[in-house]
């Protein structure tokens, strides 16, 4: 095959295993770092990789970026990445035996970002529906936010999002998740009809040859980029004088409160697009941590 290994492997996670974008730049810079350390190039040949890419050596790598202070989820991302390549290579007869099925996971850290009461998304997502009159950047934000928080989707979801996307009437989106799976989750009344007032009052002002079917816009047409979306949250919560987030803590918020608010894990697993109900199950530990408190605060004899 053509090109380096890394890009080979790049090509097999897009158009094989239908990975993210995202994704990919994540595993592919987790192997170059490897490379660098190995001091291979990428033009370096598969018989040299094969004689160089040892367990040992990666063990070595990983300690190193434990050391220098590599969060568990990044080490457990970038062994997960070890982990691709090297199965997918020593399927294909590039190396001669996998070198990381002596390797184990760190193990992620379950910490979960920090999450807005009800009451103050509430106050967020009102502050921005007092200010629609502003103009039409203001009716976009008040619909993304309501969106997010509504349905809890990834940012990148979001981003994705086609006018073809969301049934108003139905009040649910059609939703392109990791691994290029399709899920449909539901809309407030209050996202939908702040999505309808983007799409008839605020995304005529910017619909340009840029624009294609694209829901959200960004101010010069094109398809709004995930980084705007944070920025404009920071931008946000500050002026609505609540604590500071990114758009993933909102879906996190979103998820607690469907629980808190009597949903079941199945349900709200669904609705997040998590593979694992194992992943869906951390946001319990939030719910039960306000419980205990509550407990401690009320029981004679806690």
């Amino acid at each position: 095959m053509s090109g380096g290994a890394i890009e080979q492997w790049s090509d097999y996670l897009l158009h094989t295993k239908g990975l993210s974008a995202h994704t990919i730049r994540a595993y592919s810079g987790d192997l170059r770092a490897l490379w660098a350390t190995l001091d291979f190039t990428p033009d370096t040949s598969w018989e040299h990789i094969s004689q160089r890419l040892t367990t040992r050596r990666i063990r070595l790598w990983l300690g190193i970026q434990a050391e220098q202070g590599a969060s568990r989820s990044t080490l457990s991302r970038r062994t997960c990445a070890v982990r691709n390549f090297c199965a997918w290579a020593a399927e294909r007869g590039y190396l001669d035996a996998d070198p990381s099925l002596g390797l184990q996971s760190a193990r992620p850290d379950q910490r979960l970002p920090r999450i807005l009461s009800a009451q103050d998304v509430e106050r967020l997502l009102d502050d921005v529906r007092s200010r629609t009159s502003q103009g039409p950047i203001v009716l976009r934000d008040w619909a993304i936010l309501e969106t997010i928080y509504a349905s809890g989707m990834r940012v990148s979801e979001l981003s994705g999002l086609d006018l073809d996307s969301v049934d108003l009437l139905a009040q649910t989106a059609r939703v392109i998740g990791k691994g290029n799976k399709e899920r449909i989750v539901p809309l407030s009344l209050l996202a939908a009809q702040a999505i309808g007032e983007w799409i008839d009052r605020g995304r005529p002002e910017y619909v340009n040859m840029r624009s294609g079917r694209a829901l959200f816009l960004g101010e010069r047409g094109a398809r709004i980029n995930p980084r705007v979306v944070r920025k404009m949250l920071h931008l946000e919560t500050a002026r609505a004088g609540v604590a500071d987030l990114a758009p993933h803590a909102l879906r996190h918020s979103a998820a607690t409160h469907l629980l808190q608010g009597g949903a079941d894990l199945r349900t709200v697993q669904e609705i997040l697009g998590h593979s694992s109900l194992q992943t869906t199950q951390r946001y319990t530990h939030v719910d039960s941590q306000r419980l205990a408190a509550i407990y401690r605060q009320a029981h004679p004899r806690a």
